[in-house]
């Protein structure tokens, strides 16, 4: 994990607490904090060890977000799900109530796939199971006005700008037709499972419910506080035409 990157995380996520606004943290890294911890370069293929691995990296990846946090006067919370907590009514509101309680109290809920447990992110083999999908999910659940995605891309191009240097951002996709025009890869990071696939994915449930997505690059987490002032960085996904 890049501990600069979760300080200005940490930095402007505390920055739009104070000035009021509801947040909720859906972040990944256990993994990854698990391979650093056990001195290993690359991510195993076979799910008991990664879920091992997520067991191991989950404690220290919230201690240094509670470390960061606690350094801007912040308190956080620790929530671990599953999908098929979404699958039933009673389970779904409990988490609601959850989150609706610790913003009340003015804590930053911090959720994360329990991959101890969970296989969907795991598997290589599914689209559904990512935390690009999970974090669709609890917002739609809880009714945010806005789900913004930090991702390793600037936003979504015409192209792949990673092999077409010429690649073009797309600043605004305007509804469901727009979205349905876009084809993207699926592939992820080194230690990731996602892609911009799980991305457009997201869109398509922030769409359904009505709600806008933004994604933009998180190499400088505060670039938050840019979407927020309504400033042109990323692309918007509207829930429909002519929506912004």
């Amino acid at each position: 994990m890049n501990l600069q990157t979760i300080d200005r995380l940490a930095y402007a996520l505390t920055a739009m607490n104070n000035a009021g606004r509801e947040v909720v943290l859906v972040t990944s890294g256990a993994i990854g904090v698990g391979l650093a911890a056990q001195h290993l370069t690359e991510r195993p293929q076979a799910i008991a060890e990664q879920q091992a691995l997520a067991a191991i990296g989950q404690s220290s990846l919230m201690r240094l977000y509670g470390e960061r946090f606690s350094d801007y006067g912040a308190a956080i919370a620790q929530l671990l799900l599953t999908h098929d907590v979404f699958d039933f009514p009673e389970s779904r509101q409990h988490v609601l109530d959850t989150i609706t309680q610790l913003l009340a109290q003015h804590v930053i809920p911090i959720i994360n796939e329990n991959d101890s447990v969970a296989t969907d992110e795991l598997d290589h083999k599914t689209t559904f199971g990512d935390n690009d999908q999970l974090s669709a999910l609890v917002a739609t659940s809880i009714d945010a006005d806005l789900l913004i995605v930090l991702s390793d891309i600037a936003g979504l191009y015409d192209q792949n700008p990673r092999r077409h240097p010429d690649a073009a951002l797309i600043p605004v996709v305007a509804g469901p037709a727009a979205l349905g025009q876009v084809h993207a890869s699926g592939a992820g990071s080194r230690f990731g499972t996602g892609g911009m696939v799980t991305k457009l994915n997201a869109a398509r449930t922030m769409m359904a419910a009505g709600k806008q997505m933004v994604l933009c690059s998180g190499a400088d987490p505060k670039i938050l506080l840019q979407v927020l002032a309504g400033q042109p960085v990323g692309t918007w996904f509207e829930a429909k035409e002519g929506q912004s």
